[in-house]
C-alpha cells in the first residue's frame, strides 16, 4: 500500500503496527498531551505532505483528533472499529493492537474536513432515521459510524461529525435505509 501522507498515530507500538502494514512514516504524538513542537511538526507535514490523523478509537484518541482539527487546518481522518483494536487479552485498546489488513482497510477510507463546503443534516432528520431519542438510537449510530467509518460518535456529536465530514443527506438516507432493511432481517 503506498501512502503518501503522513500518518499521525499516538506512540511507538502504533509507528510500529502502520510500518508493518503499510510502510507510511508517522509522527507520534505521545499521548493526548499535544505539545506545541508536534503541532508544528503535524504542521509542516500537512504543507508538505498532507497528514491522515488515525488514532486509538477511545476518549483520548478523539480528544488527540480534535486538537489536531483545532490547530492544523485540512488534515484527513481515518477510523478504526473498536472491535478491531482490542488486545487479545481484552484489555488493551489501540491502533497496535490491530491486524495488518484491518489497518490498511481503515487507511483506504479517509475524510477530509472541509469548512467551506457547507453539510446540513437537520436534527429532525436524525430522530425520524431513529440515531437520537430513540431506544435503539445508540445500536443505530455505532452501525451507521461503522459503515460510514467516521469513527464512534455519542447523540450529541452525530449532527457535528456528519457535517464535518460532509456526508450528504442522500448518502445518510442511503445508510438509514441500509439499518432499516438489516433490523427487518433480524
Amino acid at each position: 500500500m503506498n501512502i503518501k501522507e503522513i500518518i499521525v498515530v499516538e506512540g511507538k507500538s502504533d509507528t510500529i503496527a502502520i510500518k508493518r502494514a503499510t510502510g507510511a512514516d508517522t509522527i507520534e504524538t505521545n499521548g493526548s498531551a499535544i505539545d506545541e513542537k508536534t503541532l508544528t511538526r503535524i504542521r509542516h507535514a500537512q504543507e508538505t505532505r498532507g497528514v491522515i490523523v488515525f488514532t486509538d478509537p477511545d476518549f483520548p484518541g478523539r480528544r488527540i483528533r480534535a486538537i489536531i482539527e483545532d490547530n492544523v487546518e485540512g488534515v484527513k481522518h481515518a477510523f478504526l472499529k473498536k472491535e478491531l483494536a482490542i488486545a487479545k487479552n481484552g484489555r488493551k485498546l489501540g491502533i497496535e493492537h490491530a491486524n495488518d489488513e484491518d489497518l490498511r482497510q481503515a487507511l483506504r477510507v479517509v475524510y477530509t474536513v472541509d469548512t467551506l463546503t457547507a453539510v446540513n443534516i437537520p436534527y429532525s432528520t436524525l430522530m425520524t432515521a431513529r440515531l437520537i431519542g430513540h431506544p435503539d438510537a445508540k445500536k443505530r449510530r455505532d452501525r451507521l459510524s461503522e459503515i460510514l467509518q467516521i469513527g464512534p460518535v455519542n447523540g450529541k456529536g452525530l449532527k457535528k461529525r456528519l457535517e464535518m465530514f460532509r456526508i450528504a443527506p442522500t448518502k445518510l438516507d442511503e445508510v438509514v435505509d441500509m439499518l432499516n432493511k438489516e433490523e427487518e432481517n433480524d
